[in-house]
């Protein structure tokens, strides 16, 4: 296979496989935290109108879910690219980070946590899913 055919390939599956584990983590996490009483967590709406309930503990899986998917993500795309690895991981999280700005803008939350997410979530996880992944 051509080696920019894959390297496209493994951004596309890191993206992929990312919002998968984004998602999973995003799924269990109000079975395992649960959501402050009368907040609506199953809608965009119903998260907004509720964020000011929210404690600390309820950001938790959010960090986690963002971050845990851009390393997943960056991981594989290391593990599947055939050069410029590092570009390739890179670019996975500079996507996650790209719909992590989109998201803090469609739901507003604490100063905290965006800055939180924004600076370790995304570009730090990448790099250690890059590291990770050219060892293996």
């Amino acid at each position: 296979m051509n080696a920019t055919l894959k390297n496209i390939l493994a951004v596309v599956l890191g993206l992929i496989i990312g919002s998968a584990v984004n998602m999973g983590i995003i799924m269990i996490s109000s079975s395992i935290i649960e959501p402050p009483s009368g907040a609506d967590v199953t809608t965009m709406e119903g998260l907004k109108e509720s964020i000011h309930l929210f404690e600390p503990k309820h950001f938790l899986f959010p960090f986690l879910a963002h971050a845990l998917g851009t390393f997943a993500g960056a991981f594989l795309a290391t593990l599947i690219s055939t050069s410029h690895k590092m570009k390739m991981a890179l670019l996975v999280g500079i996507f996650f980070l790209i719909g992590g700005i989109i998201n803090i803008i469609m739901l507003p939350s604490p100063a905290w946590f965006t800055v939180l997410d924004l600076a370790g979530a995304y570009i730090p996880m990448a790099w250690l899913g890059y590291k990770l992944g050219k060892v293996v």
